[in-house]
């Protein structure tokens, strides 16, 4: 059987995975392809364990080209033919797709019904797996949706307030990273933490794009996402949630269109929107001291962060485990101080030696709760879902990475 790729599309960026089908086998080739719709990008690859990122800067106009670039890096490994199954990334599945599904003509018909829902991300998804469709004519794909995580929200949390028959079609609260959610608590489980299974955990994947999870007993009860990749959190150029009179307050008084409105509220809002500078995190927290609105941006981020743990802290009724991840969770010690500044009174005490080596648990030994980073592997969560979707027999692929 040939390996199985994986791919992990975003709006600018395209990570890949081949995994080998050897039973307890390792990843065989990775790497990611980013600054794609900019003048220059970037290829990282690396060709096995072990062995150091290799880097090349080409014009990558849109995914599509990845996939020429790609062909030419699997072609160059020995185990890089014609994959057995590919696996995808996708964010949203509306209300009819969560779990990993076997990509059809009736799949890829209702993802692009649902592109009105993550019109960031869907388009570039559906045009991907119709182009891997024709590069591997035969190859079964699966798609392994971001909001399969969150499908055991109640209710109460998904509802949205406003009048009851937007609900019946769809419109609620769906949560995303969810692939990133996974991992996480595979991770803690595997680490035999407690809150994996039962108790009170909240997991925050901070990166360019930011969301909460609250999960009670090992299942979520809440996020801060909703219909859309767009709410909750500011983020690296998205404003997260926002006073629903101001669509309507900026077409009085600006002549601002809809279109318009949510080019804004997408594209240039979240830290870029807030410092006028940039929508990177690092670059910001370089410049924070010299730039005004560097530090307000980071201010008003780890706030937003700060009250939502203390949020959902009610609404589980406690804390017993606190999760960072993502490339700011898991890179930025000066952040996860800032939002975890405050929390005393929650348990929380951050040990700042393992903070700022970024350690496994960053936790004092003094702290009720247990705080960690976890490393994102959303590709290995995509893998799995490639073998549940097509029921693979076990050790048909490996599952280490």
């Amino acid at each position: 059987m040939n390996p199985i790729l994986v791919l992990n599309a975003g709006s600018t960026s395209l990570r890949f995975a081949l995994f080998g089908p050897v039973r307890q086998g390792t990843r065989l080739l990775e790497g990611s392809f980013s600054g794609i719709g900019r003048p220059l990008g970037r290829l990282d690859v690396r060709r096995g364990p072990g062995d150091a990122f290799r880097q090349e800067t080409l014009a990558l106009p849109d995914q599509e080209s990845c996939l020429t670039h790609l062909l030419r890096v699997l072609k160059s490994h020995p185990e890089g033919g014609s994959p057995s199954a590919i696996g995808h990334r996708v964010v949203h599945g509306g209300s009819r797709l969560s779990l990993p599904t076997p990509v059809d003509p009736s799949v890829l018909e209702e993802l692009r019904r649902n592109i009105p829902m993550a019109p960031g991300h869907l388009p570039g998804s559906v045009a991907l797996l119709e182009w891997c469709g024709s590069l591997f004519p035969g190859v079964p794909q699966v798609a392994c949706f971001d909001t399969c995580f969150h499908r055991s929200l109640p209710d109460v949390a998904t509802r949205m307030a406003i009048p009851r028959r937007h609900f019946d079609r769809g419109i609620r609260k769906y949560g995303f990273h969810g692939l990133s959610y996974s991992g996480a608590m595979e991770q803690l489980r595997d680490l035999g933490e407690p809150a994996a299974t039962r108790g009170a955990l909240v997991l925050a994947h901070l990166g360019g794009g930011s969301s909460l999870a609250a999960v009670r007993d090992g299942v979520c009860i809440d996020t801060t996402m909703g219909l859309t990749p767009s709410a909750g959190l500011p983020m690296g150029t998205r404003a997260g949630d926002l006073d629903p009179g101001l669509p309507g307050y900026l077409a009085r008084t600006e002549g601002m269109s809809p279109l318009e409105f949510e080019h804004m509220v997408h594209h240039e809002s979240g830290l870029l929107g807030i410092s006028g500078i940039s929508p990177d995190m690092v670059e910001l927290l370089g410049r924070e001291e010299s730039e005004v609105g560097a530090a307000e941006a980071i201010a008003c981020y780890c706030r937003e962060a700060k009250k939502r743990i203390g949020a959902y802290a009610a609404v589980l009724g406690g804390l017993d485990a606190l999760g960072f991840t993502g490339g700011i969770g898991g890179n930025c010690p000066t952040i996860r101080t800032r939002i975890c500044e405050g929390l005393g009174f929650l348990g929380v005490d951050l040990d700042p030696a393992a903070n700022a080596a970024n350690a496994p648990r960053i936790s004092s030994n003094r702290s009720r709760v247990t705080v960690r980073i976890h490393v994102a592997d959303e590709e290995r969560q995509i893998l799995l879902g490639v073998e549940s979707a097509l029921a693979l027999p076990a050790g048909a692929s490996t599952n280490a990475g």
